[in-house]
């Protein structure tokens, strides 16, 4: 049953769903659910235009990781966004996220690195996350042949994403290096270990991102129940957030993720972290993928890219 707290869009976009009939996604093989995934781009809307876009492929750790770099009109050096997808660590890709990143690279006036990082079930955890802290590294190592001013760097990222993108602010505290000026996570899976918050309950099902969805992704890329409680996996469990950088962190109101979001968003704030925490009253996740239908998607990655904009040169 859908939420009275809907907004009309997001109402419309999930009634149009369901009445296309499609197999829950944890129900189709993975392949299948990669190939759904992609289905939501008819809702990205128009792409943005940027000055350059460049597809290659860096050396980590678990080998090659492909990149895609979305630089802008203007002058440099520019602030530089390592930007992470959401998809549960399964599913998703540098397509299914490339309007969003232009959408940045031309607003923020910012150079984007999307990382396109290792998926589960073939690459179990913690391969993408290597794959992201490794792409931080050599995007904060060759920020000058990017135009990049690495004072402010940027770590963000939506879902799986965002919850990759608040472990490297942490690793980074925590190595000295390298220095990031803002972490940008957009609905953050904060705990992977556990559904028992309010909004999981009240969106366990019909409003996009289901608990047996969740499960699923879960299911997929961690082989061991304790690596769900790994820091690493779960920021819910970091003991100490104290001197992690700035954040800026959004959720939507109909998503289960919501509480997890926030919670973690007053911890940082009650360790002295400089946070903006913003909830889009009757959205959705992944309500930032759906330029094309959603005015407040629009307005979430205007305030992204004011957040970008505003780092101190």
């Amino acid at each position: 049953m859908l939420s009275s707290k809907l907004a009309p869009d997001m109402r419309a976009i999930l009634e149009g769903l369901a009445a296309m009939g499609a197999p829950p996604m944890e129900s189709l093989p993975v392949a299948e659910a990669r190939r759904a995934a992609h289905g939501l781009s008819q809702l990205a809307g128009a792409p943005e235009p940027v000055a350059n876009i460049e597809n290659r492929k860096i050396t980590g750790r678990g080998g090659e990781i492909p990149v895609r770099i979305y630089t802008p009109e203007g002058s440099v050096p520019f602030p530089g966004v390592v930007y992470f997808h959401g998809g549960g660590w399964v599913i998703c890709d540098l397509e299914t996220h490339d309007n969003v990143c232009r959408a940045i690279a031309r607003r923020a006036g910012a150079v984007v690195v999307a990382v396109d990082y290792r998926l589960a079930p073939e690459h179990k955890f913690p391969a993408a996350l290597d794959d992201c802290l490794d792409v931080t590294r050599w995007v904060a190592a060759n920020a000058t042949s990017l135009r990049i001013d690495s004072r402010r760097l940027v770590v963000a990222g939506d879902s799986a994403g965002g919850n990759m993108a608040t472990v490297i602010a942490t690793k980074a505290r925590d190595a000295g290096s390298p220095a990031i000026a803002l972490q940008v996570l957009v609905y953050p899976a904060i705990n992977v270990s556990a559904a028992d918050t309010s909004s999981h309950q009240e969106f366990a099902e019909d409003h996009f991102l289901t608990r047996s969805v969740m499960d699923w992704f879960v299911s997929q890329y961690f082989a061991k129940e304790t690596d769900k409680m790994n820091p690493d996996a779960s920021p819910k469990f970091t003991k100490d957030l104290r001197g992690v950088s700035p954040a800026l962190v959004i959720t939507a109101e109909c998503d289960p993720l919501r509480d997890e979001g926030e919670d973690y968003a007053k911890r940082l704030q009650e360790s002295g972290v400089p946070v903006t925490l913003t909830r889009y009253d009757g959205m959705i996740h992944p309500f930032l993928n759906l330029l094309g239908a959603s005015p407040t998607a629009q307005k979430a990655v205007d305030q992204i890219a004011a957040a970008i904009r505003g780092l101190a040169r």
